[in-house]
């Protein structure tokens, strides 16, 4: 066989007739190497006619033949191309992505060189396809676990679920109280939500199942004719496909997610079903969290519920206020606590008891709730205020509980002459009461004694104080004289500025005067925190002017006419 080379047209070395063009009697080896070609060859006279089509662009254009004209191939797009003198074409053909690119081979020739990107598309749209699905769960992941609350979070997952995987979606929760509760996405409308007796759980076959976990199956078809109306109206249209997916918990189902896709030949593929238990298993987790949080919240409520002061009962024969702040708002529990024990049985006085327990938080709450409790159990045991601090000494000496000890105040308030009222006071180690008189001084009541939880012998100094008419006795924590502020940010409220400022609440109720130094501590802090402050008040009545008394005109003076309207206020709260 010759080795030489093909030269230009009239060289001897050419094949004869291929300069012109290419007779039916082409040589079988140019026909053998274009057709051995893997890449997909048509090639054309200048004049679109047909010359040779190769194997692949056979098996690639069916119908495409030597001898016919390029204009009227049977791709519509090849033979638009052609009849532009485009130099490219790109083409849909039996669902299959064909790109073409037009060569010229001398003066009289040209050639498509076709290829297939079917693959190249399929693959891209895969990609594309599984990029959305990335974006969707991170995006779904982000949404569920903006918030713990679990109602926000149903809905959030219908939300989801109805924008992306189906055209209806309802999340249902497992009974909680014997209640199940859903959710309802649709399109056009609002969202809907409802609850579902325990045993409407069974009107959807596989539901029970799915809520309880049991046997655990990852998804299941439902017949839409077997959903009940409550479920999917009517008015969302024929439904043609249905499934239902569990949503996984924390060790149990949180739920279970119901889809709905319509049309008649609506269907849930492999592709979605997978998408639909990835989401599930993230919207799960998420209803568990929610879940979770709201039970801590109820046992967290129920056990605060007996930790925060009691209201205060309406005494006869004076006047009873009580302000609470704990250091953290958000437990709204802490160490400092107050409580009144008013005349029963062979009590016929009324016991107040204001107390400091060491620390704040939930901790100090629960020594809190203790002593509380303690007391209650002293005062049906009729004992004194005296007993009451020697037997809770003794109590917390053998706890065990090291480094936590208390310091508490005991009055035992009666009635006595001319509209008085007398206090009977006992310390645990707490600071001082102070009393406010008529002419706006105050006084130290002179109460000491031992703290509680130390010492194994409490020692008590009682003392006792009379409230004339319109008079006030003030017990309080150090939370208030310790709260650190001021100017410098860091100098302690004090025991003369509250002096101070209690001689400026001379003749105001009790709620008022507690709201005013409320006030005044929040000032000189600057907002900041503070410990646990607690403060009680008892007030002798102030007696109505004379005038009054007689049945006269009313007293028309300013400040008399202020005190008055103050006490009406403050007594529905007292």
């Amino acid at each position: 066989m010759s080795t030489r080379t093909p030269g230009p047209a009239g060289d001897p070395r050419t094949p004869p007739g291929l300069a012109t063009t290419l007779p039916a009697a082409t040589p079988e080896l140019v026909l053998a190497a274009l057709n051995a070609a893997a890449e997909p060859i048509v090639l054309c006279a200048t004049d679109h006619t047909v010359l040779l089509v190769n194997a692949a662009a056979q098996a690639l254009v069916p119908g495409l033949a030597p001898g016919e004209t390029l204009t009227a191939a049977p791709l519509p797009e090849l033979a638009a191309a052609a009849a532009e003198d485009a130099t490219t074409f790109r083409s849909e053909h039996h669902d299959r992505f064909l790109y073409g690119l037009r060569r010229p081979l001398g003066a009289g020739h040209y050639a498509w060189y076709l290829r297939d990107r079917t693959d190249e598309q399929q693959r891209t749209a895969a990609l594309e396809a599984e990029r959305a699905r990335a974006t969707f769960l991170a995006d779904a992941g982000r949404h569920l676990s903006a918030s713990l609350n679990l109602r926000r979070v149903r809905r959030t997952t219908a939300e989801l679920a109805a924008g992306h995987l189906a055209d209806a979606a309802v999340v249902i929760l497992p009974p909680h109280r014997r209640q199940s509760s859903w959710t309802r996405m649709m399109p056009g409308h609002p969202a809907e939500e409802g609850t579902l007796p325990e045993h409407g759980l069974a009107e959807i076959p596989g539901l029970r199942e799915v809520i309880d976990g049991f046997p655990p199956i990852p998804s299941r078809w439902l017949d839409p004719a077997q959903a009940p109306g409550w479920l999917l109206p009517a008015a969302l249209g024929p439904i043609g496909a249905l499934l239902v997916t569990p949503l996984p918990g924390n060790a149990a189902p949180a739920g279970a997610l119901v889809l709905a896709r319509l049309g008649a030949g609506a269907t849930f593929s492999e592709q979605d079903e997978a998408l639909v238990r990835v989401f599930a298993a993230r919207a799960g987790a998420a209803l568990a969290a929610a879940a979770l949080y709201r039970d801590q919240v109820d046992t967290a409520a129920v056990l605060q519920a007996d930790l925060l002061p009691p209201e205060l009962p309406q005494a006869d024969g004076f006047e009873l206020a009580g302000s609470y702040q704990a250091a953290f708002e958000a437990l709204q529990v802490g160490g400092d606590f107050y409580e009144v024990f008013g005349p029963s049985g062979a009590n016929t006085d009324t016991l107040v008891a204001l107390g400091d327990v060491c620390g704040t938080g939930p901790e100090a709450a629960v020594l809190t709730g203790k002593v509380r409790q303690t007391l209650r159990a002293l005062r049906l045991m009729r004992a004194r205020p005296d007993a009451m601090l020697r037997v809770l000494n003794q109590a917390m000496l053998e706890s065990g509980r090291k480094h936590r000890f208390v310091t508490l105040l005991l009055g035992s308030i009666t009635r006595a002459e001319h509209g008085r009222v007398r206090i009977g006071l006992v310390s645990g180690g707490h600071p001082p009461p102070l009393v406010l008189r008529t002419d706006g001084s105050v006084e130290e009541v002179p109460a000491g004694g031992t703290l509680l939880g130390v010492l194994p012998v409490t020692t008590v100094h009682p003392a006792t104080v009379e409230l004339a008419p319109g008079e006030l006795c003030l017990l309080h924590t150090d939370g208030l004289t310790e709260a650190r502020g001021g100017p410098s940010g860091h100098e302690e409220f004090g025991e003369a500025r509250l002096r101070q400022a209690l001689s400026a609440c001379a003749g105001l109720p009790g709620p008022v005067t507690l709201e005013r130094l409320r006030q005044l501590v929040s000032d000189w802090v600057h907002g900041g925190t503070t410990d646990d402050i607690a403060m009680l008040t008892v007030r002798a009545p102030a007696r109505p002017p004379l005038s009054l008394r007689g049945g006269g005109a009313p007293n028309q003076s300013p400040y008399l006419m202020a005190t008055r309207r103050a006490d009406r206020r403050a007594r529905p709260r007292a």
